[in-house]
């Protein structure tokens, strides 16, 4: 099935989207100096804390956003309300430091994963179903290899190949006995998965409000490069998600590479 110009089109800003992640570089533009900087200045155990934030955080989200969301595909997607609501969090986050890291990450993971529903929805996603939940919930594992991935393991195909054992058996658990069971093995085992990217690019983030004098201000204008990232991440994701749709998995992911 030969790709419409419009759709090829489509699919070209999906990969521009989502293999040019670049969240520490726009933080390193804003900040004016190399982020490196920010990460020397985070304790010793930040990255063990950054994990145990970063897997709250999402338990904590794929618990309540994502059902607030009413379904209707095709309607456009509200990200400057999410930004907005992103920044003010980050705004209280970069006040009080790195300390408030754990309660302003579920906030902010949050606002995003109901924006990231809502692109989806824009994209002509039916967000009721579970299939669709999982895949704004994979959004986060996007845009960030784990320490153990080489370049072959990093690509966006490559990520969704990587989580797609994990999605299905969630998702069969889900189907079967709903949202309400936090501690479902199924369920721990892809936040823990997810999460593991995720945290990478929440360290980026801490590392930029770890930032001496950075203050509120700051703290708002790095959250809002945070969701920025995701709702390009979910952009790119959501495309490819609407055009395997049209026209099967296999030919848009072979087209996606000859792009």
């Amino acid at each position: 099935m030969t790709f419409q110009p419009k759709d090829l089109d489509d699919l070209k800003k999906a990969k521009r989207l989502l293999e040019n992640p670049g969240l520490a570089a726009k933080i390193t533009n804003f900040l004016g100096t190399p982020i490196e900087k920010g990460f020397a200045m985070l304790p010793e155990n930040w990255s063990v804390k950054i994990g145990e934030v970063t897997r709250t955080a999402l338990s904590k989200a794929i618990h309540a956003a994502v059902l607030t969301i009413k379904d209707s595909p095709g309607e456009a997607a509200s990200t400057v309300w999410h930004k907005l609501a992103v920044a003010t969090s980050g705004g209280i986050g970069g006040f009080f430091g790195l300390p408030a890291l754990a309660l302003e990450l579920p906030i902010s993971t949050t606002i995003m994963l109901r924006s990231i529903a809502d692109i989806a929805r824009s994209e002509a996603e039916t967000i009721n179903t579970i299939d669709s939940k999982m895949a704004c919930i994979e959004v986060f594992a996007l845009g960030g290899p784990s320490m153990n991935d080489d370049a072959s393991e990093s690509g966006y195909f490559a990520v969704r190949a990587a989580l797609a054992q994990s999605v299905t058996k969630a998702a069969e658990y889900i189907a079967e006995k709903g949202l309400a069971e936090e501690s479902a093995p199924a369920l721990v085992r892809l936040i823990i998965q997810i999460a593991e990217r995720f945290s990478i690019q929440v360290s980026q983030k801490a590392a930029a409000q770890a930032v001496p004098a950075i203050g509120a201000a700051g703290g708002a204008i790095v959250n809002t490069l945070f969701i920025d990232h995701f709702q390009d991440m979910a952009r790119g994701h959501f495309i490819v998600r609407r055009l395997e749709r049209k026209y099967g998995k296999e030919i848009v992911e072979e087209t996606y590479r000859s792009v």
